[in-house]
């Protein structure tokens, strides 16, 4: 069995809601695991971390964003082999969601609901590490 890390990154996408100017934050759903999680996905070969993480979000959410604060790396185990996952910070600047193959719905919700609508545990530091960082 491999031991080798699988690299990924990814995003906790946010923009200010168009109603009250409060924080949203995006979740996608992804049919295949049946969860709510933050836009995410392996690297290829020779990618940069954050380089692959805005082409996640793209191929997933289909919004452009303006990258901040790196987060919290998110460490653990998938199948037995270790997996390691950088995020970002990320401003949604412009686009639209279409639903795919690998996300079928994207909810943009305030952190509080986001926490509660996370299908991983593991997840919810990240949206702490958010509010930190927009705080400044």
């Amino acid at each position: 069995m491999s031991t080798r890390v699988i690299l990924a990154a990814g995003c906790v996408l946010w923009r200010r809601g168009p109603y009250d100017g409060e924080v949203e934050v995006c979740l996608v759903h992804r049919p295949r695991y049946g969860d709510w999680s933050f836009p995410k996905g392996k690297l290829k070969r020779g990618e940069d971390a954050l380089a692959g993480a805005l082409r996640e979000v793209l191929e997933e959410t289909g919004f452009h964003c303006r990258p901040g604060d790196r987060l919290p790396t998110m460490r653990y185990l998938v199948g037995g082999r270790p997996k390691e996952v950088s995020y970002w910070a990320a401003e949604a600047t412009s686009g639209s969601f279409t639903p795919n193959s690998e996300v079928d719905r994207i909810l943009w919700l305030s952190p509080g609901a986001a926490s509660t609508r996370l299908t991983q545990r593991r997840d919810r530091p990240l949206l702490h590490a958010l509010t930190s960082s927009l705080r400044g």
